[in-house]
């Protein structure tokens, strides 16, 4: 298998991937030299765009040219993109910009990383523009495409004729993908074909962890501890960027529950690499893991204070169709927001109890969803140490939403450790969730509910599957 030169750097990468996009879409590329886009999850969170860019960064070294494709189907690469994920361009200013005096250093402003990321990275929402403004004698032509899936491992389109490994993503309705390769810690959802490479679908806490073991399996990133001098410090921005959604999804190593031998190996491999500059003066700050986390958890957390309400809901959030076996022909939409912050801190956001549940049941029927479900998790701000956990779900319908809610809450409320919410701060705050409460049962035209989740070992990766499963015994 031919093998091309690593990219100077991971700007010049980026850059030469999206070039490579629109010369696929322009149809100036011949078919067996269209790119492989890497595609990570819907929720766009930290782990799933690192996941895409790392893994496209080393498999770019074979035959066939690979693109990440930040799967945002609403948000152009850009300025909207700089705030609507501050934790990514934290991550990618600290592994970049090794030195002050590079000619190709930017700033985190919004002025500054909203047209670098413009020229480098490409969106869903980017795609489907992309798409629009060509030029062609039918626009509506179907365009064809390989698909790497990371941080989830199936479409939520399927191909018609039920194929395994085809279909699409929302946003891109004219493009059909194939999936050729993926890489997941989710709950295996059987749609890959069986005899794709690389398949690896297992339970780890970062699904960066496992990009990094299958690139070493294949060949594709070094296991060695000396690497060639000219390929330095690229590999160490590229270590330096793995590293941010490792220490993410496993709070800096500490959520035992979380880790796995994967992350730990993970860890270990990059932070040899991630040390390759000693004489950098921002050395100690990016090699620095605790520094490291610290940085990006703090960009994470605080960047939330600049959103609306729907735009935090939006923030992580994933959406699932159900069908029961006893209602195949009505089918039930089951959206998941997760938050980083406490519902009493939403609903400050918001104004008020009642302002917060009508941006909730706006959010849902805007999606026409059938059941929406809020949760969160949070470090206790008055309990220092202290990890916490809310689950609200909501019903929109008397029907089959209802009757999947009831059975999903006397099913999983004992493994979830379900308990009366009464608000988890200070006193202010349950005196704020009295108000909540009472708001959520003064509306008799929705059924919902609040709990606090005292297993907090359970994310949505363990409570969606639990809700989903929840249909299909109806």
């Amino acid at each position: 298998m031919p093998h091309r030169p690593l990219e100077s750097s991971l700007l010049t990468f980026l850059r030469t991937a999206l070039q490579t996009h629109h010369r696929f879409i322009s149809g100036t590329l011949p078919r067996a030299e269209a790119p492989v886009y890497v595609i990570g999850n819907p929720a766009a969170d930290l782990d799933s765009i690192i996941s895409a860019i790392v893994y496209s960064y080393f498999a770019n070294t074979t035959s066939r040219r690979h693109v990440p494709l930040i799967n945002l189907p609403h948000v152009l690469a850009g300025p909207e993109l700089c705030r609507l994920r501050p934790e990514f361009v934290k991550a990618l200013w600290l592994s970049t910009n090794a030195s002050p005096n590079d000619e190709n250093a930017w700033n985190e402003t919004k002025d500054s990383a909203g047209p670098l990321l413009r020229e480098h990275i490409l969106t869903v929402a980017d795609f489907a523009t992309h798409l629009e403004a060509r030029n062609d004698s039918d626009p509506t032509a179907r365009v064809v495409a390989d698909a790497v899936l990371v941080d989830w491992n199936a479409l939520p389109v399927k191909s018609p004729d039920g194929q395994k490994g085809k279909g699409g993503i929302d946003g891109l309705p004219a493009v059909d993908f194939t999936v050729t390769g993926c890489v997941d810690h989710h709950i295996d959802e059987h749609f890959c074909a069986p005899d794709i490479k690389p398949l690896l679908i297992t339970t780890t806490g970062s699904c960066t962890s496992l990009v990094v073991q299958t690139l070493g399996s294949m060949g594709l990133w070094s296991g060695e501890d000396t690497p060639a001098s000219r390929e330095e410090e690229e590999e160490a921005q590229l270590a330096r960027l793995a590293l941010a959604p490792i220490l993410i999804d496993t709070t800096n190593l500490t959520a035992k529950h979380k880790v796995k031998s994967h992350d730990i190996e993970a860890y270990d491999f990059l932070l040899r690499r991630a040390n390759t500059q000693p004489n950098n003066v921002h050395t100690d700050m990016v090699n620095n893991v605790n520094d490291l986390y610290s940085q990006v958890s703090h960009a994470k957390e605080n960047g939330l204070d600049l959103l609306t309400v729907e735009e935090i809901l939006d923030h992580d959030y994933k959406q699932w169709t159900e069908t029961s076996p006893h209602q195949p022909s009505t089918p039930l939409h089951i959206g998941f927001c997760s938050v980083i912050k406490s519902i009493p801190w939403i609903v400050r956001k918001a104004g008020s109890p009642e302002s917060f549940l009508d941006s909730l049941l706006a959010f849902a029927r805007k999606r026409e969803l059938g059941v929406v479900v809020v949760m969160t998790a949070f470090v206790s701000s008055t309990h220092p140490g202290r990890f916490c956990r809310e689950l609200l779900v909501c019903a929109l319908d008397n029907g089959l939403a209802l009757d999947t809610s009831k059975s999903f809450v006397s099913e999983a409320a004992s493994q979830l450790g379900l308990d009366e919410w009464s608000g988890l701060e200070d006193s202010d705050e349950m005196d704020q969730a009295m108000m909540i409460k009472q708001t959520l049962n003064n509306d008799k035209s929705t059924w919902r509910h609040i709990w606090a989740q005292t297993d907090v070992t359970k994310s949505r990766k363990q409570v969606a599957p639990l809700l989903r499963g929840a249909v299909a015994s109806l």
